[in-house]
């Protein structure tokens, strides 16, 4: 029988590792894109802790596996402060404030509230974004007076942004001032307020790039620290951190030089030492990912035991009635606590507004025929779906699948005596997967009804949630469903992303 030489194989699995590398638009910042790999010292630490540890158990063995490459990190002398204390389980409800539950996220030690407050219009340049006033007022309400904790947020944000009304950078600079004028800024008032921002993904994402937008953002907040640090889509190539109907892996795609180029995307390795650093200054609780998959959430996590320094807490990512994708794509299996014990926080809810009901009876701008339809809805629209980018943007949750599913959830909806909204809103709450449901919101009484949605002592019924269940089983991905695909499309989407 062959000898395997243990560290050789070690070793071949850290390149592996290190060499892993999100389709969308880069940002402004992309040009920042140096890649500044760690110290050699500090790599050569962190390639003694995978060998002196046993780095095969510590990616594929259990509990018992990340001590064993904890203590040997110790032994190596290596500068990172070991934490793979684990506080306990993911989405474990800690306490109730005001009628609001709150939870446990991931393995960490932060607690938030199943209702966050998402921020993406927040000071945005959209016909009905919410102003500094409206923001001010939502924020005393959740926070001061409801049990929410949470607010999330980006250095994108707002989105969309002018550069004349609004810049990039504008949301986090009013929810510093909020949390200024409030008291809430710094000691011990901080913690009353649980905040998640994102560094913009793709080639943006590199070890020095993670510590210089980490800075900006502390500086437009205005405190010493922030909870969940996160990656707003992920450092390398992945079908669905776009906004089209990709699912499909594409090796050409991925070998891309944008992709490519410049000594590739940042390593799972390089990620989560530079997070690390961060938990080590003291400037961030916690890290986690955005609009990524199992492939990214394990890589991460398994990356960080095998280090011996803190694994990611979240996972963000769409989820609602018409995407449920993340329950049946393996992230629901990755991220429970039985596993990598990663807590999840969705977005989009209410499917860009169409699980309010309000484009069924008069379709969204684009979906009609006549062009006086048209002008009439653009000219006096009702969300996003009546604008020509978004609606573009959007065209996912307006498939003809789709549509056909929230026509027979709304009937479920009234036949429980409540509005799509509320069997949207609610039905998220319920799933095994969710941690919080990240919610925007265009006026106060929009949030008092979320508010309220939340705070509902009693859950859906079982026969409720069958209903819904029977519904999913005709089309379990409707959204990434299409009867409108060009033949002369060649593999392109309706906004030019690859398919399928």
């Amino acid at each position: 029988m062959a000898t395997i030489n243990i560290n050789t194989v070690a070793a071949a699995i850290l390149l592996s590792v290190s060499t892993t590398s999100a389709f969308t638009t880069p940002s402004s910042n992309i040009f920042r894109m140096s890649h500044s790999p760690i110290d050699s010292e500090r790599r050569r630490q962190s390639v003694q802790v995978m060998m002196a540890g046993g780095f095969l158990g510590g990616i594929f063995g259990g509990e018992n596996s990340s001590n064993t490459v904890a203590n040997a990190a110790t032994s190596t002398g290596s500068n990172a402060k070991i934490n793979n204390s684990c506080k306990g389980p993911t989405n474990e409800i800690i306490k109730k404030v005001n009628g609001m539950n709150q939870r446990r996220l991931g393995g960490s030690d932060i607690i938030v509230s199943e209702l966050g407050l998402g921020t993406q219009r927040w000071v945005s340049s959209d016909f009905n974004a919410p102003n500094k006033d409206d923001i001010f007022k939502f924020m005393d309400y959740a926070i001061l007076d409801n049990g929410v904790n949470l607010i999330d947020t980006a250095e994108q944000y707002p989105i969309p942004s002018d550069g004349k009304k609004a810049q990039e950078g504008d949301s986090e600079l009013a929810i510093g001032e909020w949390m200024k004028a409030r008291g809430l800024s710094n000691g011990e008032s901080r913690k009353k307020v649980v905040i998640a921002t994102k560094i913009t993904g793709g080639r943006n994402v590199t070890p020095k790039n993670i510590k210089a937008d980490c800075a900006g953002s502390l500086k437009r907040l205005g405190t010493d620290y922030i909870d969940v640090y996160q990656l707003h889509w992920p450092a390398r190539y992945s079908p669905q951190s776009n906004w089209g109907q990709s699912l499909a892996y594409d090796i050409n795609a991925d070998k891309n030089p944008y992709w490519r180029g410049l000594g590739g995307p940042t390593s799972f390795e390089d990620l989560c030492l530079a997070m690390q650093d961060l938990i080590d200054e003291g400037i961030i609780r916690g890290w986690g990912m955005c609009n990524d998959n199992a492939y990214g959430l394990t890589g991460c996590t398994r990356t960080a035991k095998a280090l011996g320094v803190t694994p990611p807490c979240s996972l963000q990512g769409d989820f609602s009635l018409i995407d449920r994708k993340s329950e049946e794509n393996g992230v629901a299996e990755a991220a429970s606590p039985y596993n990598e014990n990663v807590g999840f926080m969705s977005y989009n809810a209410l499917a860009g507004g169409m699980l309010t009901g309000k484009y069924m009876n008069k379709p969204a701008a684009l979906d009609n025929i006549e062009r006086a339809k048209i002008m009439e809805a653009l000219e006096n629209p009702r969300g996003r779906m009546d604008e020509f980018g978004w609606s573009r943007t959007l065209y996912r949750y307006r498939t003809e699948a789709a549509q056909e599913a929230i026509v027979e959830y709304s009937k479920i909806a009234k036949d429980a005596g409540m509005t799509l909204t509320e069997l949207s809103q609610r039905w998220t709450r319920q799933r095994s997967l969710i941690t919080t449901t990240l919610v925007g919101h265009s006026n106060i009484d929009q949030l008092k009804e979320s508010v309220n949605y939340f705070t509902k002592s009693q859950p859906l019924s079982d026969k409720v949630m069958w209903e819904i269940d029977r519904v999913h089983m005709k089309n379990r991905l409707p959204i990434f469903s299409s009867n409108r695909v060009g033949k002369d499309w060649n593999g392109e989407g309706e906004i030019g992303e690859t398919i399928p």
